[in-house]
């Protein structure tokens, strides 16, 4: 007999889904690291914050709709990860860039609100 284990409640799907964004940010950030440094600990660290990530986003859809929270996760993610690019790695943005993102983000937002709740 299989024991079917219950949704989270919104709340608590939603901090899934916040646990889920800062650990691909983190196992990304991780990633570009190792790669332009090398050594091995980034990409276990990226390996290990990437599997959490991913743990905590099937998390996230037994309550949100697989393709809300996919969104908002790739789309927070990519927003934070510029950033991180930005501060850490020296990165920039053209206005193209900005503008994409910008984009993107709205577009996140809307679908966001459209979530029911």
């Amino acid at each position: 007999m299989t024991r079917r284990v219950p949704a989270p409640g919104p709340l608590i799907a939603w901090a899934c889904l916040t646990v889920a964004i800062v650990a691909e940010v983190v196992g990304t950030s991780f990633m570009a690291h190792a790669a332009r440094a090398g050594g091995w600990t980034g990409y276990l660290v990226m390996a290990g914050a990437l599997a959490l990530s991913y743990y905590f986003l099937a998390l996230s859809v037994r309550r949100i709709a697989v393709g809300v929270a996919y969104a908002v996760w790739e789309g927070l993610g990519l927003t934070l990860l510029t950033l991180v690019g930005i501060a850490v790695f020296g990165e920039s943005l053209s206005m193209q860039q900005l503008a994409g993102l910008l984009l993107a983000v709205a577009g996140i937002v809307c679908v966001t609100l459209g979530e029911a709740h």
